[in-house]
């Protein structure tokens, strides 16, 4: 019997709010810099890139998120301005606080201690959080096009993030499967 793997990742999606508007940055780069991959996911930071994971270990894998999450408070976030990972990648900035930087750490070391899974380039460079806008498909001339648009572009949004998610991967796209809420106050 062939054992079915899903590709995921865990993050921390902001406010529908949030994501309308990243939503629509992203629709700006769709249609005056022809790139569309970053619409196939919602809007979020990612803590936990992609790994594969079996199917009937799925039980498993969300039962260790429900116990993790119970450690931890409503993690505040603060978007500030873009960034880029010339020559590709254009992002709306996310600082980088305390409770974010803790709540990555923790959870990187949590599932390969847990689960085994471990994303081994995460492992040796730092967390640069951001949210993407534009990437993979955006080419080196539209980079610099928008690039000259949005590195002076202000966009400030301060929110907590009550909850971490699952996410898979279904038809090309990135949707999300299950939440946790983090520990009430």
């Amino acid at each position: 019997m062939k054992s079915n793997q899903n590709l995921f990742f865990i993050a921390l999606l902001p406010p529908k709010t949030v994501q309308q508007a990243a939503h629509e940055i992203k629709e700006h780069f769709a249609t005056f810099y022809q790139s569309r991959a970053a619409q196939k996911s919602p809007p979020h930071i990612t803590l936990q890139p992609p790994f594969e994971w079996r199917e009937e270990n799925l039980q498993n894998l969300t039962q260790l998120l429900q116990s993790f999450v119970q450690n931890y408070a409503p993690i505040p976030m603060i978007l500030d301005g873009f960034g880029a990972f010339k020559p590709r990648v254009i992002y709306i900035n996310v600082m980088k606080t305390p409770e974010l930087l803790k709540i990555q750490h923790d959870l990187m070391n949590f599932l390969e201690a847990h689960l085994g899974i471990i994303h081994q380039p995460s492992k040796n460079r730092p967390f640069a959080p951001h949210l993407t806008v534009g990437f993979r498909d955006l080419t080196k001339d539209n980079f610099t096009r928008a690039w000259s648009e949005f590195s002076h572009q202000s966009f400030h949004e301060e929110f907590v993030v009550e909850q971490l998610s699952l996410l898979i991967s279904k038809n090309g796209k990135w949707n999300v499967l299950e939440e946790y809420d983090f520990k009430s106050i």
